[in-house]
């Protein structure tokens, strides 16, 4: 066997060998000592297309639908604390004039703290169990939320909440990397991530029903809301633990054979080597690497608007509301479109293996909708273009979270590099929540103009960097294929030669 490179360690029974039907010889796959050596001419492509597209769909209807329902769940417990705003919850508990802002905020800290070291504990015990004990976690303290009676209480709830919070987003995106190729990785996400979009849209509609229940047994009907949703998550999260397999290796659902093509399709196009054990030493790599710096001031600015919808959406749409009643349900079809939106410009993105453009699409709708928005003087006499802002701002901030924490995890081949830096990628996005839920004040009720006005500027500058670093990576890919003679792009170069990023000559940025 020419050139051969040791890759990964695998149990030698699982690992299906082909043999050439002429010469009945070994291909260039070949199993030493326990670890699978593959050939420098492995190409990322696997022969047969029907296996795996029968394993994707083993994939999809396993994992998809757990992961969704977990997500919905994450988002609603995050999200709730505006809709119990609209019913009364600084009224009912005196908060004093900037309180709501602080609870709102103080989420966001442990939030940033606590998700790499919580992500890379994901790491090392599997995403498959950390996962629902996380969301276990905060299930259960969105069910004691229910009983505050103070500020302090609320407080601290958020904190811990936050804590639970941190690395649920980051290891999700990394465990779905281990089942995934670079290319079928964006539509997955977006199916996960659309669940956000839904719970923004079902918690309007639960919050209208549950803020319609009379009942003796709690004071305020904002209550109900953290005690429904809570219960609901602390029972998800006991499903979830039973259920997820740690990985494909482990998956009781998969035959042998799909276990070796999971193995082989990870190891060709998504990681350099599969089930790489943690390193910190070598998963700080890829803060060395300048792109890795823009990807993260990419990641500020999408979370600036993505936290003012997530967090803001029912007082913005207030103005236009004049039935108190009725704002929560104002708010459903903006984030039901923006899911929409969010799946067809990622299964488009996955079509064509591009991603940057997307991006730049999704920041555009983001500054469009907030600039019409704050330029509107009279919302009831232009209502309908009111309202159609309040869509393009929820399709503008969905997409690019989804297709940047793809696009920079398909340039990531090395495992701890890949989750290290959407460990601290996401929650830096998160922790921009900081900047709406301080300028959304109540004294600029109900226009917001200072908050829609600096949220827009962040979407501007976020399209801006997000083409510069675009047009950076196809200009390098250019560059090297012109140097090598030679015309490859990212799909034609196996991700376990890719594990030094960059430096490999090879190398070839996904756009």
């Amino acid at each position: 066997m020419a050139d051969a490179k040791t890759v990964g360690l695998v149990d030698s029974d699982s690992v299906q060998i082909k043999k050439d039907p002429i010469s009945n010889q070994e291909d260039s796959n070949d199993v030493e000592n326990g670890h699978v050596v593959l050939s420098d001419e492995t190409t990322a492509d696997v022969i047969d297309s029907a296996a795996e597209r029968a394993l994707c769909r083993k994939f999809d209807l396993r994992l998809l639908p757990v992961l969704a329902i977990m997500y919905l769940f994450n988002a609603l417990d995050k999200g709730n604390l505006g809709n119990a705003q609209t019913a009364g919850l600084s009224k009912d508990l005196h908060f004093k004039d900037g309180q709501y802002n602080q609870i709102v905020g103080i989420f966001f800290v442990p939030y940033v703290i606590f998700a790499p070291p919580f992500a890379m504990l994901g790491k090392k015990f599997s995403p498959a169990r950390v996962l629902p004990l996380l969301m276990f976690c905060f299930g259960s303290f969105t069910l004691l939320t229910s009983a505050t009676t103070n500020f302090g209480g609320i407080f601290a709830l958020r904190w811990f909440l936050g804590m639970a919070e941190s690395a649920f987003y980051p290891l999700v995106i990394y465990y779905q990397t281990t089942f995934y190729r670079r290319g079928e990785l964006a539509r997955r996400l977006a199916i996960f991530y659309a669940a956000s979009n839904i719970a923004n849209a079902f918690s309007g509609l639960l919050a209208f029903g549950v803020f319609q229940i009379k009942s003796t047994l709690v004071d305020h009907p904002w209550r109900w809301l953290f005690i429904v949703e809570g219960s609901a998550t602390v029972c998800c999260s006991i499903f979830a633990f039973f259920y997820l397999p740690r990985s494909a290796a482990e998956a009781r659902f998969l035959t042998e054979e799909e276990k070796a093509l999971a193995y082989r399709r990870i190891q060709i196009d998504s990681s350099s080597v599969v089930n790489e054990k943690f390193s910190l030493k070598e998963s700080l790599k890829v803060f060395k690497r300048p792109t890795s710096y823009c990807f993260l001031i990419i990641e500020m600015c999408i979370g600036v608007p993505l936290q003012a919808v997530s967090l803001f959406l029912p007082q913005i749409v207030q103005r236009l509301v004049d039935n108190t009643v009725t704002i929560n349900l104002y708010t459903v079809a903006p984030n039901v479109t923006g899911a929409v939106m969010l799946l067809i410009l990622a299964f488009t993105s996955d079509g064509l293996r591009v991603r940057f453009p997307f991006v730049c699409l999704g920041f555009a709708f983001t500054f469009i909708g907030f600039i019409i928005y704050a330029a509107i003087q009279d919302v009831h006499a232009q209502i309908r273009l009111a309202y159609f802002a309040t869509f393009m701002m929820c399709w503008g901030t969905s997409a690019p979270s989804v297709l940047l924490s793809t696009w920079y995890n398909n340039n990531v081949a090395h495992e701890g590099e890949r989750l290290t830096l959407t460990s601290v990628g996401v929650p830096l996005a998160n922790l921009m929540g900081l900047i709406p839920s301080y300028v959304f004040q109540t004294k600029d009720a109900p226009k917001y103009t200072p908050a829609l006005i600096t949220t827009a500027c962040f979407g501007a500058t976020g399209c801006l960097i997000t083409g510069c670093l675009g047009l950076f990576m196809l200009w390098d890919n250019q560059r090297r294929n012109r140097r090598q003679g030679v015309n490859l792009t990212a799909k034609d170069v196996p991700t376990l030669k890719l594990r030094d990023g960059p430096k490999v000559e090879e190398f070839r940025w996904f756009l």
